[in-house]
């Protein structure tokens, strides 16, 4: 299945990114590769038994508002260990939620939040049991 999305991965676990077009998918990528991210897909993100890989013409490639497109290292396919939907309005204290068509955990995060990448970060670590959440999306 082909999803319209972006996907970054730390230690092997890739996190997809979802929202309408503008919602800011492209530059949370490029700011998670500050945090040590790895760039998966961009713009498309091809899903196969629960993991990521870009379709063959976007592999290694980021578009970057301001600049342009670039070609970056990147890495898959990776599996999926959390998908964030991305909008304004991202509520304090959320209920779990998962998306369906991979059966992970769901987020939902402000994209333009100056916190977002260092909040998926953690919740990363979250799902994946390296820090526990007392209450919350993964309590």
């Amino acid at each position: 299945m082909q999803v319209h999305g972006s996907c970054a991965a730390r230690d092997g676990a890739g996190v997809l990114l979802l929202g309408p077009p503008g919602a800011g998918k492209s530059d949370l990528v490029l700011r998670l590769l500050d945090r040590g991210f790895m760039l998966v897909a961009d713009d498309r993100v091809e899903i196969v038994d629960g993991c990521a890989a870009p379709p063959a013409a976007l592999a290694g490639l980021l578009e970057v508002r301001g600049l342009g497109i670039v070609r970056l290292p990147h890495v898959a396919p990776v599996r999926l260990a959390l998908a964030v939907a991305l909008g304004a309005g991202a509520v304090r204290m959320p209920a779990a939620e998962r998306y369906a068509p991979a059966d992970i955990p769901l987020l939902r995060v402000d994209a333009a939040a100056a916190s977002a990448p260092a909040v998926i970060a953690l919740a990363l670590d979250c799902a994946a049991g390296r820090v526990p959440q007392l209450a919350g999306a993964f309590a």
